[in-house]
C-alpha cells in the first residue's frame, strides 16, 4: 500500500514539476525571440536556458533531499524491509526528477527557437 502510495507521489511531482518548469520556459518565447533576432546562436540560448533550469534543478534536489532525510526519522515505523535512508531509493527518485525537469527545460526550449523571431517579437 506504501509502495503504491510512493508511486502515486513521484508520479504526480513528476507531472507538476514538468508542468511548472515548462510553462516558465514557454513564457521566455519573447526573451527567445529576441536574442535570435540579436544574432545568437541557437546553441548558446539552449545552453543559457539548460543551464538556467539545471541550477534551480539542483537546488530544487538539495533542499528535497534535505527535507527527505529530516522527514524519515518520523517515517521509520512506517517503512519495511528497507533502512530509513536506503541510498538507491534517494538516487533513483533525484536522478528520475531531474531528467524529467531538463526535458521540461528542453522541449518548450527548442519549440520556442523554431519561432520565427518576428512572431516571437509581436507575441505580445
Amino acid at each position: 500500500m506504501l509502495g503504491i502510495a510512493g508511486t502515486m507521489a513521484l508520479l504526480l511531482s513528476a507531472v507538476g514539476l514538468y508542468g511548472v518548469i515548462a510553462y516558465s520556459v514557454s513564457q521566455r518565447t519573447r526573451e527567445i525571440g529576441i536574442r535570435i533576432a540579436l544574432g545568437a546562436q541557437q546553441n548558446n540560448v539552449m545552453r543559457l536556458i539548460l543551464g538556467e533550469g539545471m541550477l534551480v534543478i539542483l537546488i530544487g534536489l538539495a533542499i528535497g533531499l534535505a527535507g527527505s532525510l529530516a522527514v524519515t526519522r518520523f517515517l521509520s515505523s512506517l517503512l519495511f524491509g528497507v533502512t530509513t535512508t536506503d541510498p538507491i531509493t534517494f538516487a533513483a527518485v533525484a536522478v528520475l526528477l531531474a531528467v524529467v525537469a531538463l526535458a521540461a527545460c528542453y522541449i518548450p526550449a527548442r519549440r520556442a527557437m523554431r519561432v520565427d523571431p518576428i512572431v516571437a517579437l509581436r507575441h505580445e
